[in-house]
């Protein structure tokens, strides 16, 4: 039961929440430790908190995984893990992780709790509505940034940031919708509801549209944010972010992934190591140029 428990809370999907650091790297806070600190506190509740949401969604759906032909074997509906042991260390786990977020700072709380109804909210219900599940998705990874603002003293964070995490979480989740629709086949809209309010050639629109606003929005960012360096060398960075893109494109339309697009930033080569430089370029420029 205990295995069960830690597959529900998902831990692979913890890395989601490095979308708090943001405002800590881009304000150019890393070397402060008690900013750092109090940023590594707030991951750790955040990763709670999104632990507590999975356990819930999984029990709200419990009957659409086991018609699923890969979630049947969540440990809930698998039957591994009983649902009143699992509502049970979720309400637990819950109002602990509120009370220290809170404790940390009530800003941060607020935002918890906000991050927290919002994804009950999608569990129950927003995730059948088409576009709106998407927007939802888009709005959790917006809270994360902001959730970073609030725990240190921001002086230099550009709002552009907002704007590109919100058209990138868009990206990532159109794409992994397609990639569930091309995956569940005609059977898509008996596993999961929403599917039934998209096809593969309207989410390619939406696809493209946020793709090519995601490159647009990240290239006014890296010459417009008045906190990066006079020198507009963030500039430079953008054909890393246009690999990035290019190859979620690829691995959705070529390969038919997408559909776990955590997994594929660890799993994919290429996208792993364009990534990686990426925010290996971004550090140097940030914290190496005056």
């Amino acid at each position: 039961m205990l295995m069960g428990l830690l597959k529900t809370m998902r831990p692979r999907q913890w890395p989601k929440n490095i979308f708090i650091f943001p405002a800590l790297v881009f304000d150019r806070q890393l070397s402060n430790p008690e900013a750092l600190a109090r940023t590594v506190a707030g991951f750790v509740l955040l990763c709670l908190a999104s632990s507590v949401i999975y356990i819930f969604n999984d029990v709200a759906d419990l009957e659409a995984d086991r018609n699923h032909p890969t979630k049947r074997n969540r440990p809930i509906a698998a039957g591994s893990l009983p649902v009143p042991a699992a509502l049970a260390v979720g309400s637990v786990m819950g109002l602990f992780t509120l009370i220290c977020s809170f404790a940390l700072k009530y800003e941060f709380g607020l935002i918890v709790l906000a991050y927290t109804l919002l994804n009950l909210a999608y569990s129950w219900r927003l995730k059948h509505v088409p576009i709106i599940d998407i927007l939802i998705i888009a709005a959790g990874f917006v809270l994360r940034v902001r959730a970073g603002v609030d725990l240190i003293t921001v002086e230099r964070f550009s709002p552009w940031l907002y704007v590109c995490t919100s058209l990138l979480a868009l990206f990532i989740g159109f794409g992994k919708r397609r990639s569930e629709m091309v995956l569940l086949a005609e059977d898509a809209n008996r596993h999961r509801r929403v599917l039934d309010g998209y096809t593969i050639t309207f989410l390619d629109q939406l696809i493209v549209i946020v793709s090519a606003t995601t490159i647009i929005a990240y290239s006014l960012y890296t010459f417009s944010a008045e906190n990066l360096p006079d020198n507009h060398l963030m500039m430079l960075t953008i054909p890393f972010v246009m690999y990035c893109l290019f190859r979620y494109l690829y691995l959705i339309h070529v390969e038919n992934l997408g559909g776990a697009p955590e997994e594929l930033v660890l799993t994919d080569r290429p996208l792993a190591a364009s990534f990686i430089l990426w925010a290996l370029a971004v550090a140097a420029i940030l914290y190496l140029t005056p």
